[in-house]
């Protein structure tokens, strides 16, 4: 009679399978275990040896099968981290992602010296950015707006699940922005060009949606919208595609903008770009 398979022989055959299709396939590999299992990554680790059961095994084996057709892990999972949040995702919205922490952490730090301000976050989406400036500035007066009635149903889950005070509105851009005056007006909009769909990963362009992606035009409509409506001297701080720094500093500058600069993400990629509205 064959022994059944043990969680660590599982893990590792899995791990190899999602090798062929994904970068980072051990870590794919222990997450969907231990969601399967109930269980906590490290818990994996003291229970190696430990048989699983048929059960065990077909849950387990349904969600690998996912991972390798390229399913976002985050949306297997149905939640995902964000700096000290757990937030529902799936694919109405995108999936929050390590840069776009350094845009909150940017956010926050043009709102360290307010007490109460009041923010306006451009693209809600699962709520992330938006939840996060009110979870970590207690003070701060949050409004986040969304085009999309799918995205602000998952970010008004969000708002339930953490129980922090966001107002969430549908609105869109192409009508300006909701009247200030903001303290800071903060956004990560869709800045993949149409014409480079094709060059994302499957992971991406297979699953996220594409009304989150992809907006010839977005940043600069975000950046003209919001000179009017900030407070004098406050701040639009703008997460970018890589590569895409140099010219958004160029389009503030441009649009009335001074103090501008950038930050980098995780890697050393610049990938936030600040300015502050002429007044301050």
């Amino acid at each position: 009679m064959t022994a059944a398979p043990t969680l660590g022989d599982v893990l590792r055959r899995a791990a190899d399978h999602l090798g062929q299709t994904s970068e980072t396939a051990r870590l794919d590999a222990e997450l969907l275990l231990a969601h399967s299992l109930g269980r906590r990554r490290i818990e994996l680790y003291t229970d190696f040896d430990r048989p699983l059961t048929e059960a065990e095994l077909d849950g387990y084996r349904s969600l690998v099968a996912r991972r390798a057709r390229r399913e976002p892990v985050a949306y297997i999972l149905g939640e995902w981290g964000f700096r000290r949040l757990t937030l529902t995702v799936d694919p109405r919205a995108l999936i929050p992602r390590p840069e776009t922490e350094v845009l909150v952490e940017r956010a926050l730090a043009r709102l360290r010296e307010l007490e109460a301000p009041r923010v306006l976050d451009v693209g809600a989406g699962t709520g992330a950015i938006a939840l996060a400036i009110a979870d970590e500035h207690p003070g701060a007066r949050v409004t986040a707006i969304d085009v999309s009635p799918d995205a602000l149903a998952l970010a008004r889950e969000n708002v339930a699940r953490t129980g922090l005070d966001v107002e969430l509105l549908e609105h869109d851009l192409r009508d300006g922005l909701p009247a200030g005056p903001w303290d800071l007006v903060v956004s990560n909009p869709p800045y993949v060009e149409p014409e480079d769909l094709s060059t994302l990963m499957p992971d991406v362009r297979d699953f996220e949606p594409h009304l989150a992606l992809i907006g010839r035009g977005a940043t600069e409509a975000v950046a003209r919208a919001a000179a009017p409506e900030l407070a004098p001297g406050a701040w639009l701080v703008l997460e970018v595609g890589d590569g895409q720094a140099a010219a958004t500093s160029a389009l503030l500058d441009g649009l009335g903008y001074h103090e501008i600069s950038t930050a980098p993400d995780l890697t050393g990629r610049a990938r936030v770009v600040e300015g502050r509205r002429v007044g301050g």
